[in-house]
Parts: C-alpha cells; structure tokens; sequence
C-alpha cells in the first residue's frame, strides 16, 4: 500500500547554493536568513579584493569556509519536505 502523505504536513524551506569555481557541485548551505546570506555573498562577488567567508550552517554542512573571488554563482532555492 503506498504511503498517503497529508498536505499540511509538507513544508518549505529555502537553501543557499554557492557554486565554487572548478567544483562540479554546488555548496547547499540551510541558514536561518537565507536572503540575507545571499545579499551577502552578492556583495562579496561584487567586491574588487578577495575576502574569507567561513559560515556555519543547519544542514548536513555544519561549516563552510571559502575565498570570495573563487565563487562562481549564486542561487536560491526552494524545496519542499515532510
């Protein structure tokens, strides 16, 4: 019998990725203020000097750290989850 799941019970959440130069995956970091890590990390990228990015997140990466000028891309997104 396949499993019945209620739509109440399905969530959002929203994920930064930060895809590195030469990585063929995406960094996924889950933070509390998504927008806010992404207006940050755009900021960074626009920036003519190279900073140090070390973040700690509440997904599977539980730290993260990263030189500015070595980002690529910048994305977010939405999944949804029981």
């Amino acid at each position: 019998m396949a499993q019945q799941f209620n739509p109440q019970n399905i969530k959002t959440r929203t994920s930064v990725l930060v895809f590195i130069k030469g990585s063929t995956a995406p960094l996924v970091l889950y933070v509390e203020n998504p927008q806010e890590l992404y207006a940050e990390l755009t900021q960074a990228m626009k920036s003519a000097t190279a900073t140090f990015i070390e973040k700690e997140t509440a997904g599977p990466l539980k730290k993260v750290s990263f030189v500015s000028n070595q980002i690529a891309a910048i994305a977010m997104q939405e999944e949804q989850y029981v």
